[in-house]
């Protein structure tokens, strides 16, 4: 009697959401807070309950600044984008190219806004993204001054 290996059930080409996912989720746990709170308030509302509380429970009472100056971000993002950002769903382990995009300008907008402006505008499609760049910075030092830096 021969026993024949099961054939594996992994699939042999990648997955089909493998292009519109190609990034991993960050490292830094306050990176990952990011964007929870900015998928869930692209998918439901700058009001969302769930990104707030979120935040809440990660900054303690220090939790309103961060969340007032991320629903602004998100405000002048949508205002201001000439194309479509894309984001994940939250229990998604990957990111879309958008929401990676995102991350590297708030890692990037204290120590190389030159770097950020030019990320940011080719994600939003303007030539001079200066307003939504000024509230993506006040993220960065919000999250910063509560105790939760968002670079590397």
């Amino acid at each position: 009697m021969t026993i024949a290996p099961i054939p594996s059930s992994a699939p042999t080409s990648p997955s089909r959401y493998s292009a519109s996912l190609p990034n991993a989720m960050p490292d830094n746990p306050n990176s990952r807070l990011l964007l929870f709170a900015f998928r869930r308030m692209g998918a439901h509302g700058l009001n969302d309950a769930h990104a707030a509380h979120a935040l809440f429970q990660a900054l303690g009472q220090d939790f309103r600044r961060p969340l007032l100056f991320l629903r602004t971000m998100m405000a002048d993002l949508a205002h201001s984008a000439a194309c479509p950002i894309t984001i994940a769903p939250c229990c998604c382990m990957r990111m879309t190219a958008s929401e990676a995009t995102i991350l590297k300008i708030i890692e990037r907008v204290e120590t190389a806004p030159d770097r950020a402006r030019l990320l940011l505008g080719d994600l939003i499609g303007l030539r001079r993204p200066d307003g939504v760049l000024a509230s993506i910075t006040a993220v960065a030092q919000a999250f910063a001054d509560a105790g939760r830096p968002l670079t590397p």
